[in-house]
């Protein structure tokens, strides 16, 4: 993986998936600047950077998106995690790809995390990959047998590569997440992505990763260990079925 965010990966929309860099040793790393990107990065994440081939069973990435796009609802103030549930708080504009979910919160008032996790599970991976596809980030490719599956391939495998190659720079030099990637390594950890992430670091990184995870808010906390008991339920009865 690189250690220098990728040229390119700026998002044409104010949502950034980098930020300024700061230096690390002789490494360049790039934190994002908040959670409004953590579903697009979590899919860079779950799927291979070159080919567009998923790392988990189906189950566990609709899951981890799931939960991102409730954190990326957290993040901007739409909605809050009261210790398992989810409500409302600001129901109104701007009107975006996420609206529709922020409308049915509201119907269906204030609710179980663990309930909403396997609702958003059923729709998060088209919402991501269509919203990644509009942004350019991916392209759609059929495959598979009579072409019946797709793919969504990184249009720049450099950016796609970053979310892995960054939170890898971090724990092998055991230095301290940025806020967002705090939550992202909680999404590898709770889907199982923390075993590739690990690869190639130090022994001590895997305690600290450990550590790290922590340092979430404690709404977003309760959501990750909500994801982790779903994509364990979910892996058990794919195993099993």
């Amino acid at each position: 993986m690189n250690s220098r965010p990728p040229s390119g990966a700026t998002d044409p929309t104010p949502r950034q998936h980098v930020a300024p860099s700061r230096a690390i040793g002789r490494a360049a790393v790039t934190p994002s600047t908040d959670l409004r990107s953590l579903a697009d990065e979590f899919f860079y994440l779950a799927h291979d950077d070159r080919t567009g081939r998923p790392r988990l069973y189906s189950a566990a990435i609709a899951h981890g998106l799931a939960a991102a796009l409730l954190a990326e609802l957290y993040s901007e103030g739409r909605i809050t995690i009261e210790g398992r549930h989810v409500r409302v708080t600001n129901p109104g504009p701007p009107e975006d790809r996420l609206q529709h979910l922020v409308d049915r919160l509201k119907v269906e008032g204030h609710t179980e995390t663990r309930t909403w996790l396997a609702f958003v599970a059923t729709f998060a991976y088209d919402l991501v990959a269509t919203r990644m596809s509009q942004l350019g980030l991916v392209r759609p490719r059929p495959s598979g047998l009579l072409r019946r599956t797709t793919l969504h391939v990184p249009t720049d495998t450099n950016a796609a590569a970053w979310p892995e190659g960054r939170l890898r720079l971090y724990l092998s030099r055991l230095m301290p997440l940025e806020h967002p990637d705090v939550a992202l390594a909680n999404l590898v950890l709770a889907t199982g992505l923390d075993t590739r992430v690990l690869q190639f670091t130090p022994s001590d990184a895997h305690g600290f990763l450990a550590q790290q995870v922590t340092r979430a808010d404690s709404p977003l906390r309760n959501l990750f260990k909500d994801l982790r008991t779903a994509v364990d339920s979910a892996v058990l009865s794919h195993r099993t079925s």
